[in-house]
């Protein structure tokens, strides 16, 4: 009787012993909701290419949970609010799934707040800057940002007005969610802080073809430097038409970073160089740390045969969404297991990572989900190449 039983123990153990390294090697996977398809965009590439190096980085070491691979899932929003919420009721539905990562509109993300609680899905915001994506009554609070704030940006784009010689700063900011927080931090700004006088904001909608009223009516106001709150099609289409203005009627341009987001300097012509444009940035390559640099970058040629620091497009959203995968990888370890109130509890609790673009002894805590700091962000400008340069490094 004993002899007949062996063989059935024998393959009860055989298939117990299968089963667990399945189980074990399951994949993780985050979403990434971005603005893949909208015209001349390269934010939600670049925000792609950073998640995938990380992820890279992080399954050649073992992955997360013992050995299972983390695997990206992408979906596009095509910046527009009710896909990306579509987008992320799609993405809650998908077992194993811990986290999105949200791209670089604004708009979107704040549509998405109220849903990503109803779920209880993890939202990475690794672009938008609009304060109210993280500063919501929502507690717990599912989102987390490791990007640039606009109650950051503002502070630093009037102080760079101020830096000019400007006595009266005008501001083009758009009629989105991300226009009225630029327009309520550069009112708590002059409220409290010396600045320049601000004029009374100037709206506009998006995909608008005459950019260029829009400036003469702060012309008009006696502005002497304009402050433009807007993404790469507008950006680029005020630069563009400026070309028909007088010389004496140039100002200073002063831009947020949705600029940057897609093929500003392309779409804006000559005239971009002609004039006195700088924008804000929390990220550079050519200031980070060589030694996380140089890791980065030798799989960045390996990966998507990118050769130099200079080819990385939309840098910004690729260095914030590679030190987010790496801080998300670290909180799942933490909550050892996939399930997503246990991952945000612990992404809470990651201490002491050293990224690509900054250290962070403690990048997210209870009281704040923001992880960058006021001195991170800093001022830049648009070389011959196109490339993106902080003005700390000067006319190199």
């Amino acid at each position: 009787m004993l002899r007949h039983k062996i063989p059935v123990i024998f393959l009860c153990l055989t298939f117990f012993s299968a089963i667990v390294p399945a189980q074990e090697n399951k994949p993780v996977y985050v979403g990434f909701d971005g603005e893949f398809s909208l015209l001349n965009s390269t934010s939600a590439q670049s925000i792609e290419r950073g998640i995938r190096i990380a992820l890279d980085e992080i399954n050649e070491a073992g992955g997360v949970l013992n050995g299972r691979p983390m695997k990206l899932l992408t979906r596009d929003n095509r910046s527009v609010p009710a896909r990306g919420r579509d987008n992320i009721r799609k993405f809650a539905k998908i077992e194993d799934l811990v986290a999105v990562v949200g791209g670089r509109y604004s708009p979107v993300l704040l549509d998405e707040v109220d849903l990503v609680h109803e779920l209880g899905i993890v939202l990475l915001d690794a672009w938008g800057s609009a304060d109210g994506i993280t500063e919501h009554e929502y507690q717990p609070s599912y989102t987390f940002r490791l990007s640039l704030r606009d109650r950051y940006a503002m502070p630093a784009l009037l102080r760079h007005a101020l830096e000019k010689g400007a006595k009266r700063v005008g501001i083009m900011v758009p009629n989105t969610g991300w226009g009225r927080s630029n327009a309520k931090a550069a009112q708590r700004y002059q409220e409290h802080e010396s600045a320049p006088k601000i004029l009374k904001p100037v709206w506009y909608n998006w995909s608008e073809k005459d950019m260029l009223r829009h400036y003469r009516v702060l012309l008009s106001a006696g502005a002497d430097a304009v402050i433009l709150v807007a993404n790469d099609i507008e950006g680029s289409r005020l630069v563009h038409q400026l070309a028909a203005v007088d010389g004496n009627e140039i100002l200073p341009i002063i831009s947020h970073w949705g600029v940057t987001g897609g093929r500003m300097v392309e779409k804006s012509g000559a005239m971009l160089h002609k004039l006195d444009f700088s924008v804000v940035q929390t990220f550079s390559l050519f200031t980070a740390d060589p030694q996380v640099r140089n890791r980065v970058m030798s799989r960045a040629k390996r990966l998507f045969d990118i050769q130099r620091i200079e080819d990385v497009e939309s840098p910004v959203g690729f260095g914030h969404a590679y030190d987010l995968i790496h801080i998300l990888a670290r909180a799942v370890n933490i909550a050892g297991a996939t399930n997503r109130t246990k991952v945000r509890d612990a992404l809470e609790q990651v201490r002491d990572y050293q990224g690509l673009t900054g250290s962070y002894e403690r990048p997210f805590t209870p009281e704040s989900h923001d992880a960058l700091k006021q001195e991170q962000v800093f001022m830049a400008r648009y070389r011959e190449d196109g490339v993106i340069v902080p003005l700390s490094l000067g006319r190199k």
